[in-house]
């Protein structure tokens, strides 16, 4: 794990292996014994380790370098990371990505994941508790919700903005919203009833965070039960959102990000069981990026941003 405060003691080193890039395309294994990969904390740290580390062991066959996996805190010490370049690859959420563009980061998105369904993306929903009076966003007046993050996508700025344009404003409509962490703990948050709705990621009716943690058994109720995925009801769900990008940094040679590019695009068919692991088993492929996809998402976080400001 690392937290922003442990990020800006490499910049100078970094600066230092950065200044000598006009050596990089003649031989850039030289200069990059070791590429880290930092990933957001979409799940617990211990899950998210399991999911991602067959990928670093991966990219470090791929591309003959050594790829060290960083689980991040919190979502900004991934974009604190690239900033001061001790994250080479770095996995974001679309909001967390675009928030490290409109702040100066250079990093060009490479590759994001297909889904079983074919879409390169997915949806914010907000749980209740199908045994809650809860069927409707109505119905949450007044009630505590769980986000996830300030610079989740799923778990904070689309149900932001959509309920907004919807006309309802989380920090007045709901009594309370507090930040969980990850996906996983407003989740559980929900489930052990310290909330009385949750905002997460879905990408199909079989395949969102929520039923990663049930596959897991990793989901119990407040007597410790084992939960399903019917004991949880949708009751808002957000436009479709890009899928988060896996970004390198613009100051690694050309060669190199396209090698990284490449490695992704071909790890279903040459490391399936690594592919599978990171989706259990729900996502086609990778498939190529650009920034121009993220446009969108920008464009909803100058709106929270202004809307921010306006309160």
């Amino acid at each position: 794990m690392f937290s922003r405060r442990t990020v800006l003691s490499f910049a100078a080193a970094a600066a230092a292996t950065f200044a000598t890039s006009g050596a990089f395309a003649q031989d850039w294994k030289s200069q990059f014994p070791e590429l880290v990969l930092g990933v957001i904390p979409a799940e617990n740290a211990s899950t998210t380790t399991d999911r991602y580390t067959p990928l670093a062991d991966y990219l470090s066959k791929e591309l003959g370098t050594k790829v060290t996996l960083r689980v991040a805190n919190d979502y900004a010490a991934v974009i604190e990371g690239q900033r001061a370049g001790n994250i080479h690859i770095a996995f974001y959420g679309p909001a967390s990505y675009a928030r490290a563009v409109m702040t100066g980061v250079k990093t060009e998105p490479l590759a994001l994941a297909r889904h079983e369904n074919g879409v390169t993306g997915y949806y914010s929903v907000i749980y209740t508790l199908a045994s809650s009076p809860y069927t409707k966003i109505e119905d949450l007046k007044g009630k505590k919700l769980a986000l996830v993050d300030p610079n989740s996508t799923s778990g904070n700025n689309a149900p932001r903005f959509f309920l907004n344009k919807a006309g309802y404003d989380v920090d007045t409509f709901f009594g309370q919203s507090v930040y969980a962490g990850s996906h996983d703990n407003a989740v559980l948050a929900l489930a052990q009833g310290t909330v009385d709705a949750a905002a997460n990621s879905w990408n199909t009716e079989n395949d969102s965070n929520l039923t990663r943690m049930i596959t897991k058994g990793v989901l119990k109720d407040a007597d410790g039960n084992p939960m399903k995925k019917e004991d949880f009801r949708v009751v808002f769900k957000s436009d479709l959102l890009p899928e988060g990008p896996y970004a390198a940094l613009e100051s690694l040679p050309a060669e190199l990000r396209a090698q990284i590019k490449q490695a992704f695009l071909d790890m279903n068919k040459k490391d399936k069981a690594a592919f599978d692991g990171l989706s259990d088993g729900k996502d086609q492929e990778f498939a190529p990026t650009k920034a121009e996809d993220f446009q969108g998402i920008i464009d909803m976080i100058k709106f929270n941003d202004d809307l921010r400001k306006r309160s």
